[in-house]
């Protein structure tokens, strides 16, 4: 069995697009992927992306993808590599290609002179958490992560603040 690494070309946007939706059934969030093939096309190989992308084959047949970018600690003063997506299609699970693509994906964080490489894993997914902590990755159980997305955003970036139930 032959494990490859690539980077992604602009026309494996469809596989990409076929693996994020893979992904999100098995996080239980099919209903939130609302890119197109198109828009991961323009957004993802832009010239001026800040994201990255790989693609991993099994014996030239494609097995999974990693989307990336930098980021930025000021603790550590210089960047950081955090891994939007890790994806092995269930067929190829077992098979040492999650465990190349992380690795691959540390020599670039490496070259690129990262002080870390972090992401993030749902708290019921426990075949990832064991493999994240076979391969010596740390949970960060003093961070809670937030987000503002969809029309919270918007109004948020408008000046418009949502009623607090605190006041």
């Amino acid at each position: 069995m032959k494990i490859e690494i690539r980077e992604a070309q602009p026309a494996d946007a469809a596989l990409i697009h076929n693996y994020i939706t893979e992904l999100a059934i098995y996080e239980k969030a099919e209903h939130e992927v609302i890119t197109t093939v198109e828009e991961i096309q323009r957004s993802l190989f832009a010239a001026d992306t800040p994201a990255g992308a790989l693609i991993c084959t099994i014996d030239g047949q494609p097995a999974g993808y990693a989307i990336y970018f930098f980021s930025y600690s000021t603790w550590l003063g210089r960047k950081g590599m955090y891994l939007e997506d890790l994806y092995i299609s269930p067929e190829h699970r077992g098979s040492g290609a999650g465990k190349k693509m992380l690795r691959h994906l540390a020599r670039i964080a490496c070259e690129a002179e990262c002080g870390r490489l972090e992401w993030s894993v749902l708290d019921w997914n426990e075949p990832a958490i064991q493999f994240y902590l076979s391969i010596g990755a740390s949970p960060q159980d003093e961070w809670v992560r937030y987000r503002m997305a969809g029309d919270t955003l918007k109004t948020f970036a408008q000046g418009a603040e949502k009623e607090s139930t605190n006041s």
